[in-house]
């Protein structure tokens, strides 16, 4: 007798919910399925990629995986779930830098990668760029970051600060709201 209660209640339920959606519910509810993206997704496992310039190699890159995703809409981008390595080479051919993170994504029509997840970054004079973020814009030729970054020189230097800005060789960098422990050298006198 319960379960037979219980059934009624159920139909009884099912259909007072029914009639209560108006037609203008069942509308919204198409339009918005014929709104939906659909992606495909190739995966390509131990991947290297070349980044050149003018016939010049700049920079090798590995990744474990690269996925690229191509939505409906056609805002195309690769994905590095696994993380990405990249050695970058100065114009002679020589490694000039490194630089790991644990995930990255590349906007292919935005000509940008975001790196994320312990990103480093180390120059060829010896300073080390730490941050949990680093954006490369590929058409400015230059690193930057909103999140706080860590620099550390070979003389004990240590600095962090926001906004970050380099060039893509990191030979300079420029940061704001900066603070840290900068070791001086002997024989410079206050002016």
């Amino acid at each position: 007798m319960k379960i037979k209660t219980f059934f009624s209640f159920s139909a009884f339920l099912a259909v007072v919910l029914l009639v209560a959606c108006s037609g203008d519910e069942l509308k919204n509810v198409n339009s918005i399925s014929a709104k939906k993206i659909t992606f495909s997704k190739d995966r390509t496992e131990g991947v290297e990629i070349i980044y050149s310039d003018s016939a010049r190699v700049k920079g090798k890159g590995t990744a474990p995986i690269l996925d690229k995703i191509t939505p409906s809409d056609g805002s195309i981008y690769e994905e590095m779930p696994k993380g990405v390595k990249i050695d970058f080479y100065d114009v002679k051919g020589a490694l000039s830098g490194t630089l790991v993170s644990d995930y990255a994504i590349r906007r292919e029509s935005e000509q940008k990668t975001t790196f994320t997840k312990n990103v480093v970054v180390n120059n060829v004079k010896g300073d080390k760029f730490s941050s949990e973020e680093l954006i490369w814009d590929e058409g400015k030729k230059l690193f930057y970051s909103n999140q706080r970054v860590y620099v550390t020189t070979p003389d004990g230097n240590n600095v962090d600060g926001m906004n970050f800005e380099a060039p893509q060789d990191f030979s300079s960098y420029r940061l704001t709201q900066g603070s840290g422990a900068v070791n001086m050298k002997e024989g410079l006198s206050p002016q």
